[in-house]
């Protein structure tokens, strides 16, 4: 709220350059807010797809989770005002990369057995987990 105030100063005086410089600041902070947001939904996303290849089975629970997490991912990426998206394909890709090792973390205390990290990932295919996540994600596929 801080940074609102001082923006609204500034412009009142008429000092856009430093007007700019906060505009940026708040702009970054809101970018960071959403990617931390895509990524918290990403570790969902991943840990259910990880648990059914694992399992070679679903649930309804794991589908209805895979399901929400793509919508609040979507919803999250989603420019309400000026239409388009936060994230390119690219960056949504990076997030998911980096959400994997957290889901592999979870899956490691919920799929059958006893796997640490490294013993689950033997059992699957990160490169399709990651795809079909981010085929899931990307706007205009089918859900």
């Amino acid at each position: 709220m801080e940074e609102l105030l001082t923006l609204k100063d500034l412009l009142v005086k008429g000092d856009v350059q430093r007007a700019l410089l906060i505009v940026e600041e708040l702009t970054e902070m809101s970018r960071n807010y959403i990617i931390k947001t895509i990524r918290n939904y990403a570790v969902i996303l991943l840990f259910h797809l990880i648990k059914q290849q694992a399992e070679n089975r679903t649930t309804r629970s794991w589908e209805v989770s895979i399901r929400n997490s793509v919508r609040e991912i979507q919803r999250e990426n989603k420019r309400r005002k000026a239409g388009g998206y936060y994230l390119t394909p690219e960056e949504l890709l990076e997030i998911l990369l980096e959400a994997y090792l957290n889901a592999i973390d979870e899956a490691t205390l919920e799929v059958e057995g006893r796997y640490e990290p490294e013993e689950l990932e033997k059992l699957i295919n990160r490169e399709e987990i990651i795809n079909r996540a981010l085929t899931l994600i990307l706007p205009g596929e089918s859900n």
